[in-house]
């Protein structure tokens, strides 16, 4: 007789948590599969430290394979469940599609971007729920200090030189503390030559800071960040975004280069395709975090709606400390349904306070209902996250030691463009790399970027600005975000040594239409891209032919070679003390799509000539493969 088979969808902090209870549970009684877009379980509290220098990426990345054993691990993310067939559909990071059994199917999913339809936020903003976006954001930071201090326009020093972050939560109020340390620790060693300072806003339609803390806390974090120069507007949030900066709702313009979105997040639209009973976006469970009917289904984290039985009649709020302890509760009842633990019981939680880094030795909390501010509160907060954490406490720790002694290294590493960490991503915890088509663009029809966009819109605040059409290659003059060619301090030309490689040279960037490269303008079948439908075409890109072209011959327009498969939203995290748990999947508008047995009807575009196969998908461009044939595949 074979063993059970139980399925997670996600890793975020209710699915990390499942899956390590249930493999200290089962002893190899069943098999657990793990399904997540990567390898990592992200401890997002600490993520404003990655972005101001404080901790190194890999600190908050805790292995799955390395902390979760007798689990095993599928690298993917789940676009359709078939409920009937108990089967999870998934595709992998290089395009590959696959199919996971079950008896016991887990839901944590997660939770997805919020956006509004505010015009021009989905072109000229970043989130901050991905690692990802937090490099893109310290090195876009550090770029404008520095093109700044070497400007002589006061204004255009002043644009650079002007951080807004809007939602001042638990990760907005935490990006503003540190990034306004981060910026004047940066002028400090490299006045600029207006003598100006940065200057960080921090917005919200909320009364004050924090609104979910204690008033008291509130006003902690308030008083700390006037205090640090941090331009507090509450009551307020942008009314429209532009290349150069941002209108208020009160009437106030405001010159900018940097848009941080920080405004809230949604549940995972997975669930929503299921049919299954919902509470505003999420999906309805019993206090056994059991979907009712369904006694093989159950769902925990920001996509479960779970009765909150000390507050009769209301559901536990999205938040990060119920997540961890949904995935405890969940995997001791997956346990008892299969008859390998013990009995099941009610989820029952009674909040034990909340903690918020400010950066340095300030920060606020209220640990067991007792409101602290200042250093015992910055104690207290760093213990927390250290005893929360899953693993690496001791590099997290070392990192905060030296930098109590040691200045911060304020460089660009450009590992991570504008272009690879679009607002309406459906996977903020995976850069975009070229070659591959992006199957997360929001494609939502009530996002302000429209369904189906793939590259950010011409402009884009802070980044490498892209053309306002779908598919094409980032703007090359743009005087916004990454520098442009022939302008002062910006990159050099393509073709010009030191520069980025030319279009058409080994080595470069495939040419449009080109398979491997950027698609095709107006071309109707373009992955990702798939109009007002809000579907996505996903393809195996290895298997895709690579025809001959004689030089000197014409390259033809390519047509559509299969049907789209459906689009899907994008996908948030929470974390604790009230930030968003991460753990997120794509899913489909409709049932999951079947892998073509064959390669496409037509073998698409013709190279140009003289233009050498694409190399694999690295990050920030293809390069030329010198060990063999050239394929394309997620590195």
């Amino acid at each position: 007789m074979s063993r059970p088979r139980i399925v997670i969808v996600g890793a975020g902090f209710a699915g990390y948590r499942t899956a390590r209870t249930l493999s200290r549970l089962t002893r190899h009684q069943a098999d657990i599969v793990l399904l997540n877009p990567t390898d990592y379980f992200l401890y997002l509290p600490l993520l404003p430290q990655v972005a101001a220098g404080i901790l190194e990426p890999r600190r908050v990345s805790v292995s799955l394979s390395g902390t979760l054993p007798r689990v095993r691990l599928v690298l993917g993310e789940a676009d359709g469940i078939d409920l009937d067939g108990r089967t999870v559909h998934y595709t992998d990071p290089e395009g590959g599609e696959g199919t996971l059994r079950y008896d016991r199917l887990v839901l944590a999913a997660g939770s997805v971007n919020k956006l509004l339809p505010i015009p021009g936020v989905a072109e000229h903003a970043h989130g901050f729920r991905g690692l990802p976006e937090a490099l893109y954001l310290r090195d876009h930071v550090t770029r404008q200090v520095e093109l700044a201090a070497a400007s002589d326009d006061r204004a255009e020093c002043a644009a650079r030189c002007t951080f807004v972050v809007v939602g001042a939560g638990y990760t907005g109020t935490e990006v503003a503390a540190h990034g306004q340390m981060y910026t004047d620790a940066q002028v400090r060693r490299h006045p600029m030559r207006t003598g100006m300072r940065p200057r960080w806003m921090l917005l919200d339609v909320a009364e004050r800071v924090l609104p979910e803390m204690d008033e008291r806390l509130s006003r902690t974090a308030e008083r700390v960040l006037r205090q640090r120069g941090v331009d507090v507007r509450m009551g307020t949030s942008v009314k429209e975004a532009t290349h150069d900066g941002v209108l208020l709702t009160d009437g106030t313009t405001v010159d900018t280069r940097t848009l941080v979105w920080c405004v809230g997040v949604r549940p995972d639209p997975l669930v929503e395709s299921l049919g299954l009973p919902m509470e505003r976006g999420r999906l309805l469970v019993d206090p056994y975090l059991q979907v009712p009917g369904r006694p093989e289904l159950f769902a925990c984290g920001d996509v479960a709606a779970v009765p909150d039985l000390t507050k009769p009649g209301q559901y536990t709020p999205m938040t990060a400390q119920h997540a961890w302890r949904h995935g405890k509760v969940c995997a001791d009842n997956v346990a008892a349904s299969l008859g390998i633990g013990g009995q099941r019981r009610a989820y029952r939680h009674r909040d034990m306070g909340f903690v918020v880094d400010l950066g340095g030795a300030k920060a606020a909390a209220n640990p067991l209902g007792v409101p602290m501010s200042g250093p015992a509160a910055g104690a207290v907060t760093r213990g927390y996250h250290l005893a929360a954490m899953p693993g690496n406490r001791v590099r997290v720790a070392a990192d905060w030691l030296l930098d109590a002694v040691l200045p911060r290294q304020a460089v660009q590493l450009g590992l991570v463009r504008s272009w690879s960490v679009p607002l309406e991503s459906a996977s903020p915890e995976v850069a975009r790399v070229p070659g591959r088509p992006d199957a997360g663009s929001a494609g939502s029809a009530g996002s302000a970027g429209g369904p189906g966009r793939t590259e950010p819109a011409e402009g884009r605040q802070g980044g490498e600005p892209a053309k306002a059409r779908p598919g094409e290659e980032p703007a090359k003059s743009q005087p916004d975000g990454e520098s442009a060619k022939s302008q002062p301090g910006g990159e050099p030309a393509k073709g010009q040594p030191g520069g980025e490689p030319a279009e058409s040279r080994p080595g470069g960037e495939p040419a449009k239409a080109q398979p491997g490269g950027e698609p095709a303008r107006k071309h109707p079948g373009r992955p990702g891209a798939d109009g007002a439908s809000g579907k996505r075409h996903r393809t195996s890109e290895s298997a895709r032919p690579r025809p001959a072209h004689a030089p000197g011959t014409s390259r033809k327009a390519a047509e559509p070679s299969a049907a789209p498969k459906p689009s899907t939203g994008a996908r948030r995290s929470e974390a604790p003390g009230g930030t968003r748990s991460s753990g997120r999947t794509r899913s489909p508008g409709a049932p999951a799509p079947t892998r073509s047995a064959g390669p496409p009807a037509d073998p698409g575009p013709e190279p140009p000539p003289n233009q050498p196969p694409p190399g694999p998908d690295i990050a920030p461009g293809p390069v030329k493969r010198t060990d063999g044939p050239a394929v394309e595949g997620d590195s």
